[in-house]
């Protein structure tokens, strides 16, 4: 068995979900998943953010009178080098244990790689360049931003090169399409 906090992001990186709740899950159905305790964001009446630590789940909608429609969720890996033990809700605690205050990428992608998950890599955006990379799976969709080299102002300072900052999904295959003609 995988120790600790590595499963949850093998799982996440696997299956393109949190728990088994995918980025166009309902704000009730990520609820019932991860509790109850967040902080909600809302921009207007037309997009909202749940704030469960370290997932963070997003929505929008055509307006007040629709449905919220799942749009992103991004785990915010990055957050836990600050060792809040509070960051991690108890959902995702009581399943997989301990989450460690770094996840290194390497070590990540060894223990993909022998599961038969690739991650390759994509052209990062120019604004990011070079001091995030990101990797991408593509059966499920799910992007991964690595520390490149250290910015100061540009990285944060308690995470060292090849350090996960943070894991999102989906990442369509037109978007990574879109970067690969933008390098070319």
């Amino acid at each position: 068995m995988t120790p600790y906090s590595l499963a949850f992001y093998m799982d996440v990186v696997t299956s393109g979900t949190v728990l088994g709740v995918g980025p166009a899950a309902s704000p009730d159905c990520v609820t019932r998943a991860l509790g109850s305790d967040f902080g909600e964001n809302t921009f207007g009446n037309r997009s909202m953010c749940r704030d469960y630590g370290l997932a963070e789940f997003f929505w929008d909608r055509d307006s007040a009178h629709h449905p919220w429609s799942g749009h992103h969720f991004t785990l915010q890996v990055h957050r836990l080098a600050y060792r809040d033990r509070t960051l991690v809700n108890e959902t995702l605690r009581a399943r997989y244990g301990r989450f460690t205050p770094r996840l290194r990428f390497g070590k990540l992608q060894r223990l993909l790689e022998r599961r038969g998950v690739p991650l390759l890599e994509i052209p990062e955006i120019p604004a990011n360049t070079p001091y995030f990379r990101t990797f991408w799976q593509p059966d499920s969709h799910v992007a991964v931003s690595v520390i490149g080299t250290y910015g100061e102002y540009s990285t944060p300072g308690n995470l060292r090169v090849g350090d996960v900052y943070q894991i999102q999904a989906p990442m369509a295959a037109e978007e990574v399409e879109w970067r690969r003609r933008r390098v070319g």
